[in-house]
């Protein structure tokens, strides 16, 4: 072989070992989730049927109060961060692929039924804005402005809904809105006023239909069905703490459609150590369950058959396991120093619990309720599984 024959050789060879090394692991996005690193602004991208660590991710601002959305195939989360900062990552390659800073206070978003549109809800200003998924182009900005003087309110409880629409509450307004986004530059936006006293957040059933604001200015709770807007927004739960004495609340509780279970969505009530059961073919309450504090995350088992509970200050270092057949409690854990969020996987075998102050995710199992897995995080909150890309509401 001629020297330049040689060369010409290494120099292919060593074209090939790059571009094997630039080449990311191929891998499907169905077992990957996202962790969120809050102190350091920073996430960890997970395998969860491995239960490793395979990537880190930095430089997405700040996290205190983070959550995301996925692309429908999953590869791509789009990160909410409070500052404002709406970053797309790319989960296969691990990097950052773009990103915006597009509000002064922003407490998370939605993505839309196509899987075209990300919605933005803001606290500062107030109002929603969305952007297109592939370029983060902002397409519509609706102000959430309220009352003769067009004061502006914080946006609470946006969640997608089918037909292309969003669907969000006013915390300073009591009111709900509706936007149509099947022309996203020029959305109709129907609005519904005096549901109530400051709705904190909001559920859409898995199915789409309803949407339920919960109030936290108030005893009850406003529901919508999105099928018949025509008919306006109901009370339900209407003084279900009536005659009892509401408690200081340490931390807003939240409400997703992963409360629901079956027929009935489990709630957290609202400044009571309680859960609420509610029949939704009704929209009745059926049962209260009693906990051992303030609840903020009621989140059912894929398969319904446990729902599982975390707490606010001061017994937030805690897990209470309910069994949705006697509902009573049937286990309590207790993984460390403030738990902040849990995600089961994709087929509900374990769990995912994030411990703030212990510095780790812990993973049980959802059976025998054993320790699977501990993975090492830097002050993990929001856990998030790629599963919730072809969920309604998630």
């Amino acid at each position: 072989m001629s020297v330049k024959k040689f060369h010409t050789a290494l120099l292919a060879i060593a074209m090939l070992l790059l571009t094997a090394c630039a080449t990311p692991l191929l891998r499907g996005t169905g077992d990957l989730g996202v962790v969120i690193e809050r102190a350091t602004g920073s996430v960890q991208i997970v395998d969860t049927s491995t239960q490793t660590a395979i990537a880190k991710v930095k430089g997405l601002g700040d996290l205190s109060h983070a959550s995301l959305v996925y692309s429908r195939d999953g590869r791509y989360a789009y990160v909410f961060g409070r500052d404002g900062g709406l970053s797309k990552v790319d989960l296969l390659r691990g990097v950052i692929e773009r990103r915006v800073i597009q509000a002064g206070n922003s407490i998370g978003g939605a993505i839309s039924q196509d899987g075209k549109l990300l919605a933005a809800q803001n606290y500062a200003p107030g109002g929603v804005k969305v952007f297109s998924t592939d370029t983060l182009e902002l397409i519509s900005d609706i102000p959430a402005s309220f009352g003769s003087d067009g004061a502006r309110s914080k946006v609470v409880g946006l969640a997608d809904a089918p037909g292309n629409r969003f669907v969000w509450s006013l915390f300073d307004a009591g009111e709900i809105w509706v936007g149509n986004f099947t022309d996203p530059r020029k959305p109709h936006i129907e609005k519904f006023k005096n549901i109530g006293r400051e709705p904190y957040d909001g559920l859409i059933t898995p199915n789409g239909r309803y949407y339920l604001a919960g109030l936290f200015g108030e005893d009850g709770m406003a529901l919508l069905d999105l099928w018949h807007p025509e008919q306006g927004v109901r009370r339900i739960l209407d003084g279900y703490g009536r005659g009892q004495e509401k408690l200081p609340v340490f931390k807003m509780p939240h409400l997703r459609g992963w409360a629901v279970a079956g027929r009935h969505a489990y709630l957290p009530a609202v400044g009571h150590h309680e859960v609420l059961v509610v029949d939704m073919e009704t929209w009745r309450e059926v049962g209260r369950i009693k906990v051992s504090s303030q609840p903020v995350f009621v989140i059912a088992r894929p398969d319904g058959r446990q729902v599982w509970v975390i707490y606010a200050f001061p017994d937030n270092g805690k897990v209470d396991v309910i069994d949705v057949e006697s509902r009573s409690i049937i286990k309590q854990l207790a993984p460390g120093r403030t738990v902040l969020h849990m995600e089961f996987a994709p087929r509900g075998e374990s769990v995912w619990v994030s411990v703030r102050d212990d510095n780790r995710v812990i993973v049980y199992d959802t059976e025998n309720f054993a320790q699977r897995s501990v993975l090492p995080a830097e002050s993990p909150s929001g856990i998030f599984f790629t599963h919730r890309a072809a969920r309604t509401g998630f």
